[in-house]
């Protein structure tokens, strides 16, 4: 019978820090390869310099905000054309479903910026205090002596200028970079720049150098929806458990398996946990393990693989002794050829919708307070707010016409001439009326319709808006 004054069990374990040990192999060189690959990317391309004229920051990725606008080398995106930033999300989440259907967790465990940033932190961490067994050993040191302040201050201050670049080169995407570093340098930039960056340091400080593998486990919705992207069929890292069990040590294998129950896979893993338990939803597939065992695996005299990616459906092959499918039978299936194809329509009508896209633009709105006016002369009066997009980098003249009635005809606000000079990289708002004179069907008639059409006069680019004509209602 229980005790009901025992104090009821606590539902919480306390995180105990994970410390992996380094390792070196195919997968960590490739996990190094793609971190200086994607942080070369991301602090650098603000620093990537393109003309883009006087009116202009030469950047060549820019997000600016004042104009709603956002610049990648050649191509500039309005706000009007966010369909194009819509369809790049959705190839985005295309490209994840396709690499999860065929590799697992691949993207979590190669390019994810979380996985990034705290490898970058663990590289720093291990160059100060050491491989695992030192980093252990001053954890566990209850003792708090100058050489362990030492090398915690110098752990932190490393980790926080590495927050403070990270924070420093995502604002720098949002204005002309060196501009801007100088504003920051003699503190003469805007508060919100400041008060980005310091969110930014804090938050890469706190989730690369702290959190680490509880931002996968516990903050990151993924894990939890990849198991319905992924079928018997995906590569995923796995343990061939029916070739390494039983494990055991000793000098005598007879009626072991192949693993030696070293935990040399355990002690590298960046979340902590043992492959050899089976597939996990914290297991972020870098293969690390993979690259530890098979060390394991060389130095007995062993073949490599005892760890590998491997498909759940070659199992019962491997167990008969056969062996497993080649790889590309399970990459290509039906399940990835269909979201390639998905991805690959998205990406072509993009690219089709950027090439046939004009560089002018016009928009009307006819203002119908009053609907018209006659004037002295008889003649019929409609006015319209023209809108003109100028997408070039200079200044260009825009002229103004319409098609429909012959008797209609253009008078453009300000000017005895039906052309107007559109500034670059603007929308240019210009009052246009349009005139029928007294007597004619368009006076007469309750609607009718035409075309405004605006030319580019540089190139003779053109572009138009269908309208209507409200004449004297009888």
């Amino acid at each position: 019978m229980s005790d009901n004054n025992s104090p009821a069990p606590s539902l919480y374990a306390s995180r105990e820090p994970i410390f992996p040990r380094r390792v070196s192999g195919n997968f960590r060189n490739l996990k190094w390869i793609l971190m200086i690959f994607t942080l070369g990317i991301y602090y650098l391309t603000p620093w990537i310099r393109w003309d883009r004229g006087p009116q202009l920051p030469d950047q060549a990725v820019l997000i600016d905000l004042a104009n709603r606008r956002f610049f990648f080398f050649w191509i500039e995106i309005w706000p009007h054309e966010f369909y194009f930033v819509a369809g790049l999300l959705i190839m985005a989440g295309l490209g994840l479903f396709l690499f999860t259907s065929a590799l697992g967790r691949v993207w979590c465990g190669y390019a994810c910026p979380q996985t990034v940033w705290t490898d970058l932190y663990i590289l720093v961490e291990r160059w100060i205090e050491g491989d695992r067994n030192a980093r252990l050993r001053l954890h566990r040191q209850k003792k708090l002596d100058f050489r362990k302040v030492r090398l915690r201050l110098t752990k932190w201050v490393t980790w926080f200028l590495i927050g403070l670049a990270t924070g420093g080169a995502w604002v720098f995407y949002f204005a002309d970079a060196p501009t801007l570093l100088r504003d920051l340098v003699t503190l003469n930039a805007h508060p919100v720049a400041y008060t980005t960056m310091l969110f930014l340091t804090l938050t890469t400080f706190f989730f690369g150098g702290f959190a680490r593998e509880q931002i996968c486990i516990y903050a990151c919705p993924w894990p939890r929806i990849q198991a319905a992207m992924m079928d018997e069929d995906t590569l995923t890292v796995g343990y061939r458990e029916w070739r390494g069990e039983p494990r055991g040590k000793g000098k005598s294998r007879e009626g072991l398996g192949d693993c030696i129950d070293c935990n040399a896979c355990v002690n590298v893993c960046p979340v902590g946990i043992d492959i050899r338990d089976g597939q996990q939803m914290e297991c972020i597939t870098c293969a690390l393990c993979i690259d530890a065992c098979d060390d394991v695996m060389e130095k007995l005299g062993k073949p490599r693989g005892l760890i590998d990616y491997l498909a759940f459906s070659d199992e019962p092959r491997e167990r008969a002794g056969h062996a497993p499918r080649p790889i590309w039978q399970h990459v290509f299936r039906p399940r990835t050829i269909l979201y390639t194809t998905l991805w690959s329509l998205v990406g072509i009508g993009l690219v089709f919708a950027l090439f046939i896209r004009p560089e002018i633009e016009m928009t009307v709105a006819p203002v119908r307070n009053p609907t018209f006016v006659t004037l002295s002369d008889g003649t019929i009066r409609n006015t319209y707010d023209v809108r003109l997009l100028n997408k070039h980098g200079e200044d260009r003249p825009f002229r103004i016409t319409l098609t429909g009635d012959s008797a209609l005809r253009v008078q453009v606000e300000g000017t005895p001439y039906e052309t107007v000079d559109v500034p670059a990289n603007e929308t240019y708002l210009t009052r246009v009326y349009v005139l029928a004179p007294s007597g004619s069907d368009a006076a007469e008639a309750e609607r009718t319709e035409f075309r405004f059409w605006v030319e580019d006069l540089t190139n003779g680019d053109r572009a138009h808006t269908d309208t209507i004509f409200n004449g004297r209602t009888n």
